[in-house]
């Protein structure tokens, strides 16, 4: 369970906007599942010591694996810090993630940590994922649409 991975990004978005992304189940579905995959937020508390569940759907093949865990920092606009595990036994352990927003001048700096990735799960597939999702995340939150639009 050594595995990590690293990612900085400067997102034209502000950080509460980012930060709304990361603990809102509907936009969770929306940017977090790497191409080729559905996501279902099954259950999600957003506060310290709260829990979330979730489901990857490949799209083409139909396979399902379900991770969940629990939010340890909350700090909205700032700072999120949760763990997460697999619910499939073959992928055991449990990983931290931390991720950190920083006002910038043209939006915000996000950089992300995951640690204790399962040896099953080669570092460079985990950053291939991260680099979609990261990319939709941008998709999400850039735009800048007046209400009622």
């Amino acid at each position: 369970m050594t595995g990590t991975v690293r990612f900085h990004r400067v997102l034209r978005a502000p950080a509460e906007r980012i930060y709304r992304a990361f603990i809102d189940p509907a936009a969770m579905c929306k940017w977090l599942p790497p191409y080729g995959f559905t996501a279902t937020v099954h259950s999600m508390d957003a506060r310290v010591g709260g829990s979330y569940r979730m489901s990857f759907t490949n799209f083409g093949t139909g396979h399902t694996h379900s991770f969940g865990g629990k939010y340890l920092e909350l700090k909205p606009g700032e700072r999120l810090r949760y763990v997460d595990a697999f619910e499939d036994p073959n992928l055991p352990g449990e990983m931290q993630v931390s991720v950190d927003l920083k006002a910038v001048s043209c939006g915000t700096e996000v950089t992300i940590v995951q640690e204790g990735i399962p040896d099953a799960i080669p570092t460079e597939f985990c950053y291939l994922g991260w680099q979609e999702s990261l990319a939709m995340l941008a998709n999400l939150v850039e735009p800048d649409i007046p209400d009622g639009a």
